[in-house]
């Protein structure tokens, strides 16, 4: 019989198997996001891109400012039930 430290507590997946699956969820949303998707997993959230403008900061060690390049960013916003479960 497999230990708490080789399968997963909920899943009854062996580490192995859960590395798998986390590895093909994480490729998954990866390249949704790349292509302009947003991803979803009902009840737990959704994943998506934001893009954040160029703009001028400032070093906090010298107080020299500084450009800042323009990126896109990943978003999640929580589901309702996984909201509903934390309070």
């Amino acid at each position: 019989m497999a230990t708490d430290t080789q399968r997963g507590t909920d899943s009854g997946l062996s580490k192995a198997d859960a590395k798998k699956a986390l590895d093909g969820f994480i490729n998954a949303t990866t390249k949704a996001l790349k292509s302009g998707e947003t991803a979803s997993l009902i009840g737990f959230g959704s994943f998506s891109i934001s893009k954040r403008s160029a703009r001028t900061g400032r070093n906090p060690q010298t107080g020299k400012e500084i450009e800042i390049a323009a990126k896109n960013v990943v978003k999640f916003k929580a589901g309702a039930e996984l909201s509903k479960s934390v309070n």
